[in-house]
């Protein structure tokens, strides 16, 4: 709509010049009829009549004179059309500009309240953006305790399943603790009855133990005796429920193995500290064979009752299987705690050997 009414002004100015130039044309063709030559003054006289002079037919004047008058009339109408279509465009811009001012008008107050509209939408716009904001983080922390309820849920249908299995289970086991308990003291009844009894076997047991406890010292006394034949050596030593003794020839392992076997033992077993420091102590002088080995299997350590080594006290670097060292000595060192300790060595060389005799029945006397 503004870019009609912007063309039809600019055609509007394109016919005002037009004008402007038919009414210059027609005030230039006034002029040189004012100065026609027959009404012109000369030397300040009066007009005079020159047709007088040039009678008998049309000279060149007169049809100059035609010619100009035809033209003016022409020049006359002209004006008076364009005269007319100028006032009938200038009242049709009138009415447009009329048109275009209430329309300029309308349009501006249009503008203010759009602008209004905008501030007012834009608040609003601010106002949304502050609820929906507020409404998202409601919606997540919704969410949130959505899901911890659902897993809380989940969780309490599980334990309520796993207490019902339990609770099943516990009237199960209070079924059958009720039968046990009447076993029991049924069974009670007839513990009483053979406590009595194992009170009397007690007292018979107690006098057969000391009855053997004296059979027991005896009969070390006499394995211990170095004046016996059995005994020719050095003797025997006890400690625990084992005897020892060192043999007085240096040999191989195997045949101190043997030695001890004819004897009625077996090359040494040590099973504790306590029995570390009784081999020190009574034979610690010398190193001597003791029944531990890896000559099965390399690095593998057993004893000779082919169980495996537990309780060991090696010496700083040892065992090392310098020379295919498969069978163990004590006496090789002592460490700081003042315990001789054990090496590998080959089992080729001739050391002494100490043999430990386990007393069967006796150990718990």
């Amino acid at each position: 709509m503004y870019e009609d009414d912007y063309e039809n002004v600019h055609r509007s100015e394109e016919r005002g010049e037009r004008v402007e130039m038919e009414v210059e044309i027609y005030e230039s063709a006034d002029t040189v009829k004012a100065h026609h030559p027959i009404t012109e003054k000369v030397d300040g006289s009066k007009r005079t009549d020159i047709q007088s002079q040039h009678s008998g037919g049309d000279t060149a004047g007169s049809r100059c004179y035609r010619l100009a008058a035809v033209c003016l009339g022409l020049l006359c109408v002209l004006l008076l059309t364009a005269i007319i279509l100028v006032t009938i465009r200038f009242n049709n811009l009138t009415i447009k500009r009329d048109q275009l001012q209430t329309s300029y008008t309308d349009l501006t107050k249009a503008n203010h309240q759009l602008q209004t509209s905008y501030k007012n939408l834009t608040i609003a716009n601010h106002q949304l953006q502050t609820i929906n904001t507020t409404l998202t983080a409601e919606r997540d922390q919704l969410q949130s305790s959505y899901k911890n309820l659902t897993r809380a849920n989940h969780q309490l249908q599980t334990s309520n399943k796993n207490l019902t299995i339990a609770n099943h289970q516990l009237q199960t086991i209070n079924t059958t603790l009720t039968a046990e308990r009447d076993q029991l003291q049924t069974s009670n009844k007839n513990l009483t009855r053979s406590n009595h009894q194992l009170q009397a076997i007690n007292t018979k047991l107690t006098t057969d133990i000391d009855q053997l406890r004296k059979e027991r010292d005896d009969l070390l006394k006499s394995l211990l005796d170095p004046k016996k034949e059995t005994n020719p050596e050095k003797g025997w030593k006890y400690f625990s429920s084992s005897i020892y003794y060192i043999t007085a020839v240096k040999t191989n392992w195997e045949k101190s193995r043997d030695n001890c076997r004819k004897r009625g033992a077996d090359l040494l077993i040590i099973n504790s500290r306590e029995e570390q420091e009784f081999i020190n102590k009574e034979f610690g002088r010398n190193k001597a064979w003791i029944g531990l080995t890896d000559a099965v299997k390399e690095g593998v350590w057993k004893w000779v009752d082919g169980s495996a080594l537990t309780t060991e006290f090696w010496a700083k670097g040892e065992p090392n299987n310098y020379e295919n060292d498969d069978c163990a000595i004590t006496g090789f060192e002592k460490s700081r705690s003042n315990i001789l300790e054990w090496a590998d060595f080959p089992c080729g060389h001739s050391l002494f050997g100490i043999c430990e005799k386990r007393l069967t029945g006796y150990s718990k006397l």
